[in-house]
């Protein structure tokens, strides 16, 4: 198990139930990379990643 594989489980555990717009992981994204400068390729890969749609992953 990868340690960020914890924090994959508690977003479940916490906010499995509910549904969120795309705007709205976009603005947590912002706010995480405001805080967090350091991470800011780690979240623009993440970002790219989940931009794309799932036909492009089948071909990669």
């Amino acid at each position: 198990m990868y340690f960020t594989d914890r924090g994959i489980e508690e977003l479940t555990e916490r906010r499995g139930e509910e549904q969120v717009s795309v705007e709205w992981l976009a603005d947590r994204l912002r706010a995480f990379v405001d805080q967090n400068p350091a991470f800011e390729d780690a979240v623009e890969r993440l970002a790219s990643f989940l931009a794309r749609d799932d036909s492009d992953d089948l071909e990669d």
